[in-house]
């Protein structure tokens, strides 16, 4: 018997150029658990075949963690000189060309505290494998590429782990000697990644499902005990997801059933497992109670998103962890995509008929869609692009691939496939997709065969296009227009840099990219001259718009048509003039931004034109109330100033402390300003009423709880006791929490009181209490108030706090590095000594969870002294204590960016 003791991880950079294919397959394999949560024993019995284009070689086999029981080849135990065992590595020296592998190993879920592999949570063994954890579980050539048809048999304690999970369909369940015995059999081919098992005493929701073609499905939801009432809306979501694939895509569920299991330590907010898919709890339970209108959102966006992996990224998956975002990035498209269509569907369907009125509501729903994922992609992804992590959709090299499932892989990837339906239409879109499936069903496979997969359906050139797949950073589309009154003619010239990009290649621009930007021209009174999706393929390229009589205001990039930084010259007159009358939702919107930023730029530079600016964003968004055209939804989204992070991506040096009073000046006098508006909405009362989810009740409550926040931050008469009210009286999560947060920005005794009766009645809730967590570390301190750090280490003691459990982790510490800009990057460097602490301390224990945190101090350029030495100081401290693979690569990322 040999043991493997794993050493500190040693990075070493990874490369697409250096993929070669695998030297064995290995089309099919049986595995056995005996499942114990201090040692469990793995069995696996697999049957490999060296490629025929491959003369004699070893195989390789990846492990981590595992003691080596037997080995043995075509039944006869191997000898020692037959292969070689490494900490991470297993070498068959000669095998066969044609040969049946059995190893066996132990385990100990209980001490996995890094949730990779096979881990306890509760009461519950489960499995994370996704990217590199199966070989935690056995040696196995753990790559995506591999891939094999899965027999599966679980062995557990009937008293401790009663029900048995795995992929694929239900074989068998029996007792045997004492025993549960579970017997599970995946028909499809899969990578290691996508395995799945889950062991525990739970209660399940279940329902019945028939698809198009009419065959019978098991929709199943997993909960430990307690938790049965909060899963309606999660089965509800699934329901809309498969109906919307067979819709949209044609896509139906290819099992026998359809499996989720919520589970509360979990490094993700779920996994695609073939057939069984695992949820962050967070992610999945929901009622009115414990759930806010964006929780319920986000729970069927993360249902759909999971479900649709059925297809896009297990029927066809990636070739490689380099084409990470031929999977992610296009399933976060078909979850937006499926997420605009439900908003658009209700909002619709709620005008009766009338016809119109359904569809300026349905437009609207999907512009607000759009308007709160362009927030979040440009809080997150743009300032990684900026970065020192910045990298392609699809990388060129790694070190730890853990730290490639980022917002570019995801959210900047489902910006490309959005340009690819923009291309070739939605109906080419479909073609495509059919092409993709018909193509490569059961295989794995590279970004470059889908986009050769849409241009093909669509006898579309799209090589320029791939440019997108292989350029890091946010390209610049620099604009300008000239009008001929003589001619009537009106001249828009379009430039596109990619500086990030240009920086990282030494000086080398990169070759222009394809960005469609959509346009149009409007007159003086409003009225659209022309609209024309223009496409630049080149460094720079003129647009002429004939029988333009009087110079027009240009509306640029409408609805977000590609993931770029627009640089047009827009004055303040004609941004307001576009906040009053662009007939895109998303520009008025975007120009609403603009005019904030401008008004909060000017302040921190001490410009003569801060007041004015300031004046003009309070009417601007007057006018917005003004107009009826304008829904409740939107208007919101008007209020919303941008966020201290997205405020400082466009500055050249973050001052964080006079940012945030700058931001805040701009917030009160919008408040006072608006306050005709306001008050009504706070003194209406809206939380007396009934609480649905009816997208046309939720704009107009967002709206009144936006309103509630802006009233009572800025001091108006009796919004704190209106607040008060809202939070005593309150039926539903989202009022409640909305309350709070608005007696937080009032005073600080109503506030502890708030917190503390929050926390009394929700102490019980993981799920609320993350939220509690949350909204301290990212408070605003008031005056008299002590740091805010001082509270987070106060709440690190709390009883529902734990630092091994991740959504604890992220909700304090990440949200206070992350989230609450001049309380952590404190002038005494105080923040970055505690982060540095975290980050070693987690190192040790979850790497994965370190590197994100670490991350937290990657863009120190942005910052002027004394922070960005002291930020200097603690990466370097830290980097001389940890030793995994996942924080030595952010770290060395963000001391490079910084020499």
């Amino acid at each position: 018997m040999s043991t493997a003791i794993n050493p500190a991880d040693t990075p070493v950079l990874v490369r697409r150029a250096d993929y070669r294919q695998p030297d064995y397959l290995v089309p099919q394999v049986f595995l056995r658990f005996d499942l114990d949560p201090d040692r469990t024993v793995v069995y696996s019995r697999a049957v490999y075949e060296r490629r025929s284009d491959v003369d004699a070689a070893p195989l390789v086999l990846d492990g981590e963690d595992l003691e080596l029981l037997s080995i043995r080849l075509d039944g006869e135990a191997l000898a020692p000189a037959d292969y070689v065992l490494e900490p991470r590595r297993l070498t068959l020296v000669h095998p066969p060309a044609r040969f049946e592998l059995e190893i066996e190993v132990a385990i100990a879920p209980a001490a996995n505290r890094k949730l990779s592999g096979l881990y306890a949570s509760g009461t519950m063994l489960l499995t994370q494998c996704e990217a590199q954890g199966f070989r935690r579980m056995t040696w196995w050539q753990d790559r995506p590429d591999v891939m094999s048809r899965y027999r599966v048999e679980l062995r557990a304690d009937p008293g401790r782990f009663p029900v048995l999970l795995s992929n694929g369909n239900l074989v068998s369940s029996e007792i045997v000697d004492g025993h549960g015995v579970a017997v599970w059999d995946d028909p499809f081919v899969k990578p290691s990644y996508l395995f799945a098992l889950v062991a525990g005493r739970l209660e399940v929701h279940e329902e019945q499902w028939q698809t198009t073609s009419g065959k019978p499905r098991l929709l199943q939801i997993w909960v430990e005990p307690g938790n049965l009432d909060k899963t309606g809306h999660a089965m509800l979501s699934l329901k809309h997801s498969m109906a919307w694939d067979e819709a949209r895509f044609g896509l139906e569920l290819d099992l026998e059933r359809f499996m989720i299991v919520a589970v509360g330590d979990f490094n993700m907010g779920a996994m695609e497992n073939k057939g069984l898919n695992i949820f962050n709890a967070k992610y999945l339970f929901a009622n009115p109670r414990i759930a806010t209108d964006d929780d319920f959102a986000r729970i069927e966006s993360i249902v759909g998103h999971e479900y649709f992996h059925n297809w896009t990224g297990n029927r066809v998956t990636c070739r490689d962890w380099f084409q990470l975002t031929l999977k992610e990035g296009l399933t976060v498209f078909r979850d937006q995509e499926f997420s605009a269509d439900r908003l658009a569907a209700d909002l619709g369907q709620g005008q009766g008929a009338d016809a119109s009125a359904g569809a300026r509501a349905a437009a609207s729903a999907r512009a607000v869609h759009r308007i709160e994922t362009v927030r979040a992609l440009r809080a997150t992804q743009f300032a990684e692009d900026a970065g020192p992590m910045a990298h392609p959709i699809r990388p060129d090299s790694y070190q730890a691939i853990d730290n490639f499932y980022t917002a570019t892989v995801y959210e900047k990837g489902s910006e490309v496939i959005r340009m690819l339906q923009t291309l070739v239409g939605r109906d080419g879109f479909r073609r495509g997709m059919d092409l993709y499936f018909e193509r490569h069903d059961g295989q794995a496979v590279t970004c470059d065969d889908f986009v050769a997969a849409i241009a093909d359906a669509n006898q579309r050139d799209l090589g320029q296009f791939l440019g997108w797949y292989a350029t890091p950073g946010t390209p610049l589309v620099q604009a300008s227009g000239q009008h001929d009154p003589a001619t009537g003619q009106y001249t828009l010239t379009l430039r596109q840099l990619n500086p990030r990009a240009t920086a990282a290649a030494g000086g080398q621009a990169p070759a222009p990219v394809t960005i469609p930007v959509d346009t149009a021209l409007f007159d003086p009174a409003g009225r659209r001259l022309a609209q024309q999706m223009l496409v630049l393929e080149a460094e720079s390229q003129q647009f002429r718009f004939d029988g333009i009589a009087v110079a027009p205001v240009p509306s640029l990039l409408r609805g977000f048509s590609a993931p770029v930084l627009l640089q047009y010259d827009y004055s303040a007159e004609e941004l307001a003039f576009l906040l009053a009358h662009d007939d895109d939702p998303f520009n008025r919107w975007e120009a609403g931004q603009r005019l904030m930023v401008a008004a909060i730029q000017a302040r921190l530079a001490g410009a003569d034109t801060a007041a004015s600016l300031e004046d003009a964003v309070v009417a601007a968004l007057k006018w917005a109330f003004a107009d009826a055209g304008v829904d409740a939804g939107l208007r919101n989204q008007l209020l919303l100033l941008p966020s201290e992070g997205a405020i400082s991506e466009s500055l050249a040096i973050v001052e964080p402390l006079a940012l945030r009073e700058t931001r805040r000046a701009l917030r009160n006098k919008v408040a006072l300003g608006l306050a005709d508006h306001l008050l009504p909405l706070v003194a209406g009362e809206h939380w007396r009423k009934p609480y649905d989810l009816a997208v046309a009740t939720m704009g107009p409550r967002a709206l009144a709880n936006t309103a509630l926040g802006l009233a009572c931050a800025a001091g108006l008469d009796g919004a704190a006791a209106a607040a008060q009210a809202q939070f005593a009286g309150s039926n539903n999560m989202t009022d409640r929490q909305a309350s709070l947060v608005a007696l937080m920005l009032a005073d600080p005794g109503r506030r502890e009181a708030a917190l503390a009766a929050f926390a009394n009645e929700y102490r019980n809730d993981p799920s609320v209490m993350d939220k509690w967590f949350l909204l301290q570390a990212t408070m605003h301190r008031l005056p008299g108030d002590p740091p805010v750090l001082d509270r987070v280490r106060h709440l690190e003691l709390h009883p529902a706090f734990s630092l091994t459990n991740p959504n604890k982790v992220r909700s304090l510490i990440h949200a206070f590095c992350n989230g609450n800009l001049p309380e952590f990057h404190r002038a005494d460097g105080e923040g970055y000594r505690w982060w540095r602490q975290h980050v070693v301390a987690f190192d040790r224990t979850n790497p994965h969870l370190a590197a994100r945190l670490a991350r937290a101090l990657d863009r120190l350029a942005k910052f002027a002294e004394p922070q960005r030495s002291l930020m200097r100081e603690a990466l370097a401290d830290a980097r001389r204590e940890v030793a995994s693979a996942d924080v030595i690569e952010v770290l060395d990322r963000a001391l490079a960016a910084s020499a």
